[in-house]
Protein backbone atom coordinates (compact mmCIF):
# COMPACT_ATOMS: atom_id res chain seq x y z
CA UNK A 1 0.00 0.00 0.00
CA UNK A 2 1.50 3.34 -1.08
CA UNK A 3 2.03 6.04 1.51
CA UNK A 4 0.56 9.34 0.46
CA UNK A 5 -0.42 12.70 1.95
CA UNK A 6 -3.96 13.97 1.66
CA UNK A 7 -6.22 16.57 3.22
CA UNK A 8 -9.44 15.57 4.92
CA UNK A 9 -11.97 17.14 7.26
CA UNK A 10 -13.35 15.49 10.37
CA UNK A 11 -15.40 16.58 13.35
CA UNK A 12 -13.94 15.90 16.81
CA UNK A 13 -14.67 17.00 20.36
CA UNK A 14 -11.97 18.11 22.78
CA UNK A 15 -11.73 20.05 26.01
CA UNK A 16 -10.02 23.41 25.61
CA UNK A 17 -8.67 25.06 28.76
CA UNK A 18 -9.15 28.75 28.11
CA UNK A 19 -7.20 31.25 30.24
CA UNK A 20 -10.46 32.21 31.97
CA UNK A 21 -11.21 28.58 32.84
CA UNK A 22 -7.66 28.10 34.11
CA UNK A 23 -8.09 31.17 36.34
CA UNK A 24 -11.39 29.86 37.73
CA UNK A 25 -9.78 26.50 38.57
CA UNK A 26 -6.84 28.26 40.18
CA UNK A 27 -9.18 30.37 42.34
CA UNK A 28 -10.91 27.22 43.58
CA UNK A 29 -7.77 25.79 45.16
CA UNK A 30 -6.38 29.02 46.61
CA UNK A 31 -6.52 29.45 50.37
CA UNK A 32 -8.37 32.43 51.79
CA UNK A 33 -5.19 34.41 52.46
CA UNK A 34 -3.83 33.58 48.99
CA UNK A 35 -7.09 34.79 47.45
CA UNK A 36 -6.80 38.08 49.33
CA UNK A 37 -3.28 38.55 47.95
CA UNK A 38 -4.43 37.77 44.40
CA UNK A 39 -7.37 40.18 44.61
CA UNK A 40 -5.08 42.91 45.96
CA UNK A 41 -2.68 42.32 43.07
CA UNK A 42 -5.54 42.53 40.54
CA UNK A 43 -6.73 45.78 42.12
CA UNK A 44 -3.25 47.24 41.62
CA UNK A 45 -2.87 46.02 38.03
CA UNK A 46 -6.39 46.40 36.60
CA UNK A 47 -7.82 49.96 36.61
CA UNK A 48 -11.26 48.58 35.69
CA UNK A 49 -11.57 46.96 39.13
CA UNK A 50 -12.22 48.85 42.32
CA UNK A 51 -13.10 47.97 45.87
CA UNK A 52 -16.56 48.80 47.17
CA UNK A 53 -18.55 48.42 50.36
CA UNK A 54 -21.24 46.43 48.57
CA UNK A 55 -20.59 43.58 46.17
CA UNK A 56 -21.81 44.21 42.64
CA UNK A 57 -24.62 41.85 41.74
CA UNK A 58 -24.03 39.03 39.30
CA UNK A 59 -26.92 40.28 37.18
CA UNK A 60 -25.10 43.56 36.57
CA UNK A 61 -21.85 41.68 35.86
CA UNK A 62 -23.53 39.37 33.36
CA UNK A 63 -25.19 42.33 31.63
CA UNK A 64 -21.80 44.04 31.30
CA UNK A 65 -20.28 40.81 30.00
CA UNK A 66 -22.95 40.45 27.31
CA UNK A 67 -22.41 44.02 26.16
CA UNK A 68 -18.63 43.76 26.29
CA UNK A 69 -18.43 40.44 24.46
CA UNK A 70 -20.91 41.53 21.77
CA UNK A 71 -19.75 45.04 20.75
CA UNK A 72 -21.62 44.81 17.45
CA UNK A 73 -24.87 45.31 19.41
CA UNK A 74 -23.68 48.76 20.50
CA UNK A 75 -24.27 51.78 18.36
CA UNK A 76 -21.35 54.02 17.55
CA UNK A 77 -20.60 56.18 20.57
CA UNK A 78 -22.41 53.96 23.08
CA UNK A 79 -20.72 53.26 26.40
CA UNK A 80 -20.33 49.85 28.10
CA UNK A 81 -23.28 50.88 30.26
CA UNK A 82 -26.72 51.76 28.92
CA UNK A 83 -26.68 55.39 27.72
CA UNK A 84 -28.52 57.73 30.07
CA UNK A 85 -29.01 61.47 30.18
CA UNK A 86 -25.88 63.31 31.21
CA UNK A 87 -23.48 60.51 30.23
CA UNK A 88 -22.50 61.77 26.78
CA UNK A 89 -18.95 62.54 27.86
CA UNK A 90 -16.42 60.92 30.13
CA UNK A 91 -16.86 62.17 33.68
CA UNK A 92 -14.18 64.50 34.94
CA UNK A 93 -12.62 63.46 38.20
CA UNK A 94 -12.21 66.05 40.94
CA UNK A 95 -8.51 65.39 41.55
CA UNK A 96 -8.18 68.19 44.12
CA UNK A 97 -10.85 66.63 46.34
CA UNK A 98 -9.39 63.19 45.74
CA UNK A 99 -5.88 64.20 46.82
CA UNK A 100 -7.20 66.09 49.85
CA UNK A 101 -8.33 62.78 51.29
CA UNK A 102 -4.74 61.52 51.52
CA UNK A 103 -1.72 62.70 53.46
CA UNK A 104 1.37 62.75 51.28
CA UNK A 105 3.72 64.30 53.81
CA UNK A 106 7.20 62.78 54.10
CA UNK A 107 6.56 61.51 57.61
CA UNK A 108 3.91 61.40 60.33
CA UNK A 109 3.95 64.13 62.96
CA UNK A 110 3.39 63.34 66.60
CA UNK A 111 2.30 65.84 69.19
CA UNK A 112 4.37 64.28 71.96
CA UNK A 113 6.55 61.29 72.75
CA UNK A 114 3.58 59.30 74.08
CA UNK A 115 2.07 59.20 70.59
CA UNK A 116 5.31 58.08 69.02
CA UNK A 117 5.53 54.31 68.32
CA UNK A 118 8.07 52.33 70.29
CA UNK A 119 11.46 51.55 68.78
CA UNK A 120 10.64 47.81 68.70
CA UNK A 121 7.67 48.51 66.42
CA UNK A 122 10.03 50.09 63.87
CA UNK A 123 12.19 46.98 63.49
CA UNK A 124 11.65 45.35 60.10
CA UNK A 125 13.08 41.90 60.82
CA UNK A 126 14.74 39.68 63.39
CA UNK A 127 18.48 39.18 63.36
CA UNK A 128 19.75 36.02 61.64
CA UNK A 129 22.31 33.56 62.95
CA UNK A 130 24.89 34.96 60.51
CA UNK A 131 24.21 38.51 61.77
CA UNK A 132 24.67 37.32 65.35
CA UNK A 133 27.96 35.59 64.56
CA UNK A 134 29.29 38.52 62.52
CA UNK A 135 28.49 40.86 65.41
CA UNK A 136 30.57 38.68 67.74
CA UNK A 137 33.35 38.49 65.14
CA UNK A 138 33.52 42.29 64.97
CA UNK A 139 33.86 42.42 68.76
CA UNK A 140 36.64 39.80 68.82
CA UNK A 141 40.36 40.34 68.37
CA UNK A 142 41.19 38.41 65.21
CA UNK A 143 44.34 38.88 63.18
CA UNK A 144 43.77 40.60 59.85
CA UNK A 145 44.63 37.46 57.85
CA UNK A 146 42.22 35.37 59.96
CA UNK A 147 39.17 37.60 59.45
CA UNK A 148 38.57 36.39 55.87
CA UNK A 149 38.76 32.78 57.03
CA UNK A 150 36.32 33.51 59.86
CA UNK A 151 33.88 35.17 57.45
CA UNK A 152 34.13 32.13 55.15
CA UNK A 153 33.38 29.77 58.03
CA UNK A 154 30.40 31.84 59.18
CA UNK A 155 29.06 32.01 55.62
CA UNK A 156 29.05 28.19 55.44
CA UNK A 157 27.04 27.67 58.64
CA UNK A 158 23.50 26.44 57.93
CA UNK A 159 20.29 27.42 59.69
CA UNK A 160 20.72 24.60 62.23
CA UNK A 161 24.10 26.01 63.26
CA UNK A 162 26.32 23.38 61.59
CA UNK A 163 29.36 24.03 59.41
CA UNK A 164 28.64 22.66 55.92
CA UNK A 165 32.13 23.04 54.49
CA UNK A 166 35.34 21.12 55.22
CA UNK A 167 38.56 22.41 56.72
CA UNK A 168 40.37 21.21 53.60
CA UNK A 169 38.14 23.20 51.20
CA UNK A 170 38.48 26.43 53.17
CA UNK A 171 42.26 26.00 53.49
CA UNK A 172 42.53 25.39 49.74
CA UNK A 173 40.40 28.45 48.91
CA UNK A 174 42.58 30.82 50.96
CA UNK A 175 45.88 28.99 50.36
CA UNK A 176 46.56 28.56 54.05
CA UNK A 177 47.32 25.54 56.22
CA UNK A 178 44.55 23.38 57.65
CA UNK A 179 45.93 24.11 61.11
CA UNK A 180 45.29 27.84 60.58
CA UNK A 181 41.67 27.20 59.58
CA UNK A 182 41.17 24.82 62.52
CA UNK A 183 42.51 27.48 64.90
CA UNK A 184 39.97 30.04 63.61
CA UNK A 185 37.18 27.45 63.75
CA UNK A 186 37.99 26.65 67.38
CA UNK A 187 37.52 30.31 68.29
CA UNK A 188 34.21 30.58 66.41
CA UNK A 189 32.99 27.46 68.21
CA UNK A 190 33.31 29.47 71.42
CA UNK A 191 30.72 31.95 70.08
CA UNK A 192 27.09 32.07 71.12
CA UNK A 193 24.90 30.03 70.75
CA UNK A 194 26.74 27.11 72.39
CA UNK A 195 27.49 24.32 69.89
CA UNK A 196 27.55 26.55 66.81
CA UNK A 197 29.91 25.76 63.89
CA UNK A 198 30.08 22.05 64.76
CA UNK A 199 30.47 19.57 61.92
CA UNK A 200 28.24 16.83 63.33
CA UNK A 201 25.94 16.12 66.26
CA UNK A 202 28.67 14.59 68.44
CA UNK A 203 30.91 17.65 68.09
CA UNK A 204 27.95 19.99 68.71
CA UNK A 205 27.09 18.30 72.01
CA UNK A 206 30.77 18.00 73.06
CA UNK A 207 31.23 21.76 72.56
CA UNK A 208 28.29 22.41 74.88
CA UNK A 209 29.65 19.93 77.44
CA UNK A 210 33.02 21.68 77.33
CA UNK A 211 31.42 25.09 77.89
CA UNK A 212 29.60 23.61 80.88
CA UNK A 213 32.95 22.48 82.31
CA UNK A 214 32.02 18.79 82.21
CA UNK A 215 34.73 17.49 79.86
CA UNK A 216 36.32 14.23 80.95
CA UNK A 217 33.25 13.13 82.92
CA UNK A 218 30.60 10.49 82.31
CA UNK A 219 28.66 12.71 79.91
CA UNK A 220 31.79 13.33 77.85
CA UNK A 221 32.63 9.60 77.71
CA UNK A 222 29.13 8.63 76.60
CA UNK A 223 29.11 11.21 73.78
CA UNK A 224 32.54 10.21 72.51
CA UNK A 225 32.17 6.42 72.53
CA UNK A 226 28.53 5.40 73.04
CA UNK A 227 26.34 7.89 71.18
CA UNK A 228 24.66 5.14 69.12
CA UNK A 229 23.80 3.17 72.25
CA UNK A 230 22.43 6.35 73.79
CA UNK A 231 20.17 6.97 70.77
CA UNK A 232 18.64 3.50 71.11
CA UNK A 233 18.47 3.80 74.92
CA UNK A 234 20.71 0.81 75.59
CA UNK A 235 21.67 2.13 79.01
CA UNK A 236 22.63 -1.24 80.44
CA UNK A 237 25.18 -1.84 77.67
CA UNK A 238 26.71 1.59 78.30
CA UNK A 239 26.84 0.89 82.04
CA UNK A 240 28.61 -2.42 81.46
CA UNK A 241 31.07 -0.98 78.94
CA UNK A 242 32.10 1.97 81.12
CA UNK A 243 31.92 0.11 84.42
CA UNK A 244 29.63 2.78 85.84
CA UNK A 245 26.38 2.25 87.72
CA UNK A 246 23.13 2.36 85.76
CA UNK A 247 21.88 5.29 87.86
CA UNK A 248 24.94 7.37 86.91
CA UNK A 249 24.32 6.58 83.24
CA UNK A 250 20.68 7.63 83.58
CA UNK A 251 21.73 10.89 85.25
CA UNK A 252 24.19 11.58 82.43
CA UNK A 253 21.55 10.79 79.80
CA UNK A 254 19.21 13.27 81.46
CA UNK A 255 21.88 16.00 81.20
CA UNK A 256 22.48 15.16 77.54
CA UNK A 257 18.74 15.37 76.80
CA UNK A 258 18.87 18.98 77.96
CA UNK A 259 21.53 19.96 75.40
CA UNK A 260 20.54 21.64 72.14
CA UNK A 261 21.13 19.50 69.01
CA UNK A 262 20.24 22.42 66.70
CA UNK A 263 21.64 25.63 68.23
CA UNK A 264 20.85 27.69 65.13
CA UNK A 265 17.10 27.26 65.57
CA UNK A 266 17.12 30.07 68.12
CA UNK A 267 17.48 32.41 65.13
CA UNK A 268 15.26 30.55 62.69
CA UNK A 269 12.66 32.64 60.89
CA UNK A 270 9.88 30.15 60.42
CA UNK A 271 7.00 31.65 58.47
CA UNK A 272 3.90 31.59 60.64
CA UNK A 273 0.96 30.11 58.79
CA UNK A 274 -2.15 31.98 59.89
CA UNK A 275 -5.48 30.22 59.47
CA UNK A 276 -8.53 32.22 58.51
CA UNK A 277 -11.70 30.05 58.36
CA UNK A 278 -13.64 30.13 55.11
CA UNK A 279 -16.75 28.68 56.74
CA UNK A 280 -18.42 29.16 60.12
CA UNK A 281 -20.75 26.46 61.46
CA UNK A 282 -23.07 27.45 64.30
CA UNK A 283 -25.67 25.42 66.13
CA UNK A 284 -29.03 27.18 66.20
CA UNK A 285 -31.63 25.17 68.08
CA UNK A 286 -31.44 21.61 66.80
CA UNK A 287 -29.93 22.55 63.45
CA UNK A 288 -26.52 23.71 62.19
CA UNK A 289 -26.18 26.93 60.21
CA UNK A 290 -23.41 27.33 57.62
CA UNK A 291 -22.17 30.83 56.78
CA UNK A 292 -19.38 32.11 54.54
CA UNK A 293 -16.64 34.24 56.07
CA UNK A 294 -16.45 37.38 53.90
CA UNK A 295 -14.44 39.41 56.41
CA UNK A 296 -11.19 40.75 54.96
CA UNK A 297 -12.04 39.74 51.40
CA UNK A 298 -12.31 42.89 49.24
CA UNK A 299 -15.65 43.39 47.50
CA UNK A 300 -15.11 44.20 43.84
CA UNK A 301 -17.04 46.11 41.23
CA UNK A 302 -16.48 47.59 37.79
CA UNK A 303 -15.17 51.15 38.01
CA UNK A 304 -18.03 53.40 36.76
CA UNK A 305 -15.56 55.78 35.11
CA UNK A 306 -14.66 53.01 32.66
CA UNK A 307 -18.17 51.71 32.08
CA UNK A 308 -19.05 55.20 30.76
CA UNK A 309 -16.11 55.34 28.32
CA UNK A 310 -17.16 55.96 24.66
CA UNK A 311 -15.71 53.69 22.00
CA UNK A 312 -15.52 56.50 19.45
CA UNK A 313 -13.39 58.59 21.78
CA UNK A 314 -10.72 55.89 22.07
CA UNK A 315 -7.98 54.96 19.64
CA UNK A 316 -7.68 51.31 18.62
CA UNK A 317 -4.89 50.53 21.12
CA UNK A 318 -6.71 52.08 24.08
CA UNK A 319 -9.99 50.45 23.08
CA UNK A 320 -8.32 47.01 23.01
CA UNK A 321 -6.67 47.65 26.39
CA UNK A 322 -9.94 48.73 28.04
CA UNK A 323 -11.80 45.80 26.48
CA UNK A 324 -9.22 43.25 27.72
CA UNK A 325 -9.18 44.71 31.23
CA UNK A 326 -12.99 44.82 31.30
CA UNK A 327 -13.18 41.16 30.28
CA UNK A 328 -10.59 40.18 32.94
CA UNK A 329 -12.42 42.14 35.66
CA UNK A 330 -15.81 40.64 34.81
CA UNK A 331 -14.41 37.11 34.77
CA UNK A 332 -12.57 37.58 38.07
CA UNK A 333 -15.71 38.80 39.84
CA UNK A 334 -17.77 35.94 38.44
CA UNK A 335 -15.07 33.40 39.34
CA UNK A 336 -14.96 34.62 42.94
CA UNK A 337 -18.77 34.40 43.16
CA UNK A 338 -18.62 30.86 41.78
CA UNK A 339 -15.82 29.90 44.18
CA UNK A 340 -17.76 31.12 47.20
CA UNK A 341 -20.94 29.35 46.11
CA UNK A 342 -19.08 26.08 45.57
CA UNK A 343 -17.37 26.26 48.98
CA UNK A 344 -20.73 26.96 50.62
CA UNK A 345 -22.46 24.03 48.90
CA UNK A 346 -19.59 21.64 49.75
CA UNK A 347 -19.60 22.79 53.40
CA UNK A 348 -23.35 22.27 53.73
CA UNK A 349 -22.99 18.76 52.33
CA UNK A 350 -20.15 17.94 54.77
CA UNK A 351 -22.23 19.17 57.70
CA UNK A 352 -25.10 16.96 56.56
CA UNK A 353 -22.89 13.86 56.33
CA UNK A 354 -20.89 14.53 59.53
CA UNK A 355 -23.67 15.71 61.82
CA UNK A 356 -22.65 13.27 64.58
CA UNK A 357 -19.14 14.74 64.58
CA UNK A 358 -20.51 18.23 65.21
CA UNK A 359 -22.73 16.85 67.97
CA UNK A 360 -20.37 14.48 69.81
CA UNK A 361 -16.77 14.95 68.65
CA UNK A 362 -13.97 13.28 66.71
CA UNK A 363 -14.80 9.75 67.88
CA UNK A 364 -18.03 9.95 65.85
CA UNK A 365 -16.43 11.07 62.58
CA UNK A 366 -17.96 8.85 59.92
CA UNK A 367 -16.27 7.51 56.76
CA UNK A 368 -16.67 9.91 53.85
CA UNK A 369 -15.14 10.10 50.37
CA UNK A 370 -15.12 12.84 47.73
CA UNK A 371 -17.63 10.97 45.60
CA UNK A 372 -20.29 11.20 48.33
CA UNK A 373 -20.18 15.01 48.44
CA UNK A 374 -19.75 15.29 44.65
CA UNK A 375 -22.91 13.27 44.01
CA UNK A 376 -24.79 15.14 46.72
CA UNK A 377 -24.22 18.60 45.21
CA UNK A 378 -23.96 17.55 41.55
CA UNK A 379 -20.29 18.37 40.92
CA UNK A 380 -17.20 16.47 39.83
CA UNK A 381 -14.90 14.84 42.40
CA UNK A 382 -11.93 16.92 41.20
CA UNK A 383 -13.90 20.10 41.92
CA UNK A 384 -14.64 18.92 45.46
CA UNK A 385 -10.96 18.05 45.92
CA UNK A 386 -9.87 21.54 44.86
CA UNK A 387 -12.53 23.39 46.81
CA UNK A 388 -11.71 21.58 50.07
CA UNK A 389 -7.93 22.03 49.81
CA UNK A 390 -6.51 24.76 52.06
CA UNK A 391 -10.02 25.72 53.17
CA UNK A 392 -10.87 25.73 56.86
CA UNK A 393 -14.11 25.35 58.78
CA UNK A 394 -14.78 26.83 62.22
CA UNK A 395 -17.00 24.35 64.06
CA UNK A 396 -18.25 23.81 67.64
CA UNK A 397 -15.50 21.14 67.88
CA UNK A 398 -12.70 23.50 66.74
CA UNK A 399 -11.13 24.62 63.46
CA UNK A 400 -10.51 21.89 60.88
CA UNK A 401 -9.38 21.78 57.27
CA UNK A 402 -12.29 20.70 55.09
CA UNK A 403 -10.14 17.79 53.86
CA UNK A 404 -10.15 16.48 57.43
CA UNK A 405 -13.75 15.32 57.11
CA UNK A 406 -12.90 12.84 54.33
CA UNK A 407 -11.78 9.50 55.76
CA UNK A 408 -11.47 5.95 54.55
CA UNK A 409 -13.69 3.32 56.15
CA UNK A 410 -12.45 0.62 58.51
CA UNK A 411 -14.78 -2.26 59.28
CA UNK A 412 -15.57 -3.08 62.89
CA UNK A 413 -17.40 -5.88 64.64
CA UNK A 414 -21.09 -6.01 63.71
CA UNK A 415 -20.66 -5.06 60.06
CA UNK A 416 -20.41 -1.35 60.79
CA UNK A 417 -17.62 1.05 59.76
CA UNK A 418 -15.47 3.66 61.51
CA UNK A 419 -13.41 6.52 60.06
CA UNK A 420 -9.64 6.03 59.93
CA UNK A 421 -9.18 9.40 61.68
CA UNK A 422 -11.15 8.12 64.65
CA UNK A 423 -8.86 5.09 64.85
CA UNK A 424 -5.80 7.36 64.81
CA UNK A 425 -7.34 9.37 67.64
CA UNK A 426 -7.84 6.21 69.72
CA UNK A 427 -4.23 5.12 69.11
CA UNK A 428 -2.96 8.51 70.25
CA UNK A 429 -5.12 8.39 73.37
CA UNK A 430 -3.75 4.94 74.26
CA UNK A 431 -0.16 6.09 73.79
CA UNK A 432 -0.72 9.32 75.73
CA UNK A 433 -2.01 7.33 78.73
CA UNK A 434 0.67 4.60 78.69
CA UNK A 435 3.37 4.06 81.30
CA UNK A 436 6.44 5.67 79.71
CA UNK A 437 8.72 3.18 81.46
CA UNK A 438 6.76 0.34 79.83
CA UNK A 439 5.38 1.72 76.54
CA UNK A 440 2.84 -0.22 74.53
CA UNK A 441 4.05 -2.18 71.50
CA UNK A 442 2.15 -1.99 68.21
CA UNK A 443 0.88 -5.55 68.75
CA UNK A 444 -0.43 -4.60 72.20
CA UNK A 445 -2.13 -1.54 70.71
CA UNK A 446 -3.82 -3.72 68.07
CA UNK A 447 -5.07 -6.09 70.80
CA UNK A 448 -6.41 -3.20 72.91
CA UNK A 449 -8.24 -1.78 69.87
CA UNK A 450 -9.75 -5.22 69.24
CA UNK A 451 -11.29 -5.09 72.71
CA UNK A 452 -13.17 -2.02 71.46
CA UNK A 453 -14.42 -3.91 68.37
CA UNK A 454 -11.81 -2.31 66.09
CA UNK A 455 -10.03 -5.19 64.37
CA UNK A 456 -6.97 -3.94 62.50
CA UNK A 457 -3.60 -5.57 61.83
CA UNK A 458 -0.42 -4.67 63.69
CA UNK A 459 1.10 -3.21 60.48
CA UNK A 460 -1.91 -0.89 60.18
CA UNK A 461 -1.32 0.30 63.74
CA UNK A 462 2.33 0.93 62.81
CA UNK A 463 1.28 2.93 59.73
CA UNK A 464 -1.16 5.10 61.69
CA UNK A 465 1.35 5.62 64.53
CA UNK A 466 3.97 6.82 62.04
CA UNK A 467 1.42 9.13 60.42
CA UNK A 468 0.88 10.63 63.88
CA UNK A 469 4.67 11.05 64.14
CA UNK A 470 4.87 8.92 67.27
CA UNK A 471 7.95 6.80 67.89
CA UNK A 472 8.08 3.06 68.41
CA UNK A 473 7.86 1.56 71.90
CA UNK A 474 11.67 1.51 72.27
CA UNK A 475 11.87 5.15 71.18
CA UNK A 476 9.12 6.20 73.60
CA UNK A 477 10.63 4.39 76.60
CA UNK A 478 11.77 6.74 79.38
CA UNK A 479 14.00 5.65 82.25
CA UNK A 480 13.86 8.95 84.14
Amino acid sequence: MAIEMRQQMKLTQQLVMTPQLQQAIKLLQLSRLELQDLVQQELEENPILEETLEQESLKEIEQLEIQELEPETLKEGDSFKEVTAGSDTIKEMDWDSYLDGYNYSSGEQYSDDEDRPSFENLLTKKGTLVDHLMWQLNLSRFEKEDIDIAVEIIGNIDEDGYLRSTIEDIARSYEVSQEAVQSVLNRIQDFDPPGVAARDLRECLLIQVQQLGMQGGVVDLILRDHLKDLETRRYKQISKALGISLQDILNAAKIISGLDPKPGHLFAHDDIQYISPDIFVFKVGDDYMVTLNDEGLPMLRINPYYTDVKFKELDSGTEEYVSDKMRAAIWLIKSIHQRQRTIFKAAKSIVKFQREFFEKGIEFLRPLVLRDVAEDIGMHESTISRVTTNKYMHTPQGIFEMKYFFNSAISITGGDFIASESVKRKIKELIDSEDQKKPLSDQTLAEMLALGNINIARRTVTKYREMLRLGSSSERRRMF
